[in-house]
């Protein structure tokens, strides 16, 4: 299974793409979209759209995992990062792609083991997880640990379907 990892921003938006299952992943992909701040919303928001849109039809994963975040101290910033996320989602959506959110906490439980970790935690398993030594921005970390996230939890998903079925 290919998933895409998304950490949503509008400065700084993390992507990452791996494949395989909980018991062994494979990193295929990462990078961190930047939008300058002098840019108009539109222009920003179309760069996104079109990136994330390229990357899903270059990779054509089977489901998306992305941050869901509760920005309560800083409205403006919360409206920006929604922006992001809609355009985010709104690709996905013309792609036919199933979009799965995962809070914070719940990454940390996947990969550390704890929703108290810290990034530095997150990012060595990230890093131990798919085998990938580089340094790379915190952005693409989260993305990864995103879609190994939806990896782990996938299983459990598809158990409930069938339930439900």
């Amino acid at each position: 299974m290919i998933v895409l990892g998304i950490d949503p921003g509008l400065a700084n938006l993390g992507l990452g793409l791996v494949d395989g299952d909980v018991r062994k992943a494979r990193h295929l992909h990462h990078v961190c979209l930047t939008t300058e701040s002098a840019w108009v919303m539109p222009r920003r928001l179309a760069y996104i759209h079109a990136e994330v849109s390229r990357l899903i039809e270059v990779y054509q994963p089977e489901a998306v995992a992305i941050e869901d975040q509760i920005l309560r101290r800083q409205a403006d910033v919360a409206f920006k990062v929604g922006q992001a996320f809609g355009v985010v989602q709104l690709a996905c959506a013309q792609a036919g792609i199933p979009v799965h959110t995962y809070g914070p906490m719940q990454v940390k439980q996947s990969l550390v083991g704890t929703g108290r970790a810290d990034k530095e935690q997150v990012i060595y398993m990230v890093k131990a997880s798919l085998g990938v030594r580089e340094l790379f921005n915190n952005h693409a970390a989260d993305a990864l640990a995103l879609a190994l996230t939806h990896l782990a939890h996938q299983p459990m998903q598809a158990a409930a379907r069938l339930a439900r079925a």
